[in-house]
């Protein structure tokens, strides 16, 4: 499949990291993912490499990790440059049953959708493909 973004993983399991970066690269055909560890090393990751991509950037994170979680990431996402947020969507992948976390994580403006782990890959795929609703 062709594709015309990148993607960042933010995920402090690593038994989780392995599973969602095997589910995309088995089903997108890609040899990368970004992985970082929590929301903090995201936003450095962003700041470090988004103006030199000339792709779009789908971010997949968990919601609750230490140092930073995924809602602390949102709010310090929402703080970045328009050039550092434009062309990024977000995903938030989580293993919690809490639905006032899934409700929270739905309201917010940069997150496409809220899903439950292991990455549900077929209704990924199907919310990422055809690509970025916003790319021209």
């Amino acid at each position: 499949m062709d594709h015309n973004y990148t993607f960042l993983l933010i995920e402090d399991n690593v038994i989780d990291q392995i599973i969602t970066s095997k589910l995309l690269k088995n089903a997108l055909t890609m040899s990368e993912i970004n992985i970082v560890n929590n929301g903090e090393e995201a936003i450095n990751w962003i700041k470090t490499h988004k103006c030199k991509l000339n792709k779009s950037l789908i971010i997949l994170s968990d919601i609750k990790m230490p140092v930073m979680d995924g809602f602390e990431f949102l709010s310090k996402f929402d703080k970045l440059s328009e050039d550092l947020k434009k062309e990024t969507q977000i995903f938030m992948l989580s293993s919690t049953l809490c639905g006032n976390e899934i409700y929270k994580g739905r309201c917010n403006p940069y997150v496409g959708d809220v899903m439950t782990k292991p990455l549900p890959i077929k209704k990924f795929i199907s919310m990422i493909c055809p690509p970025l609703k916003h790319q021209a």
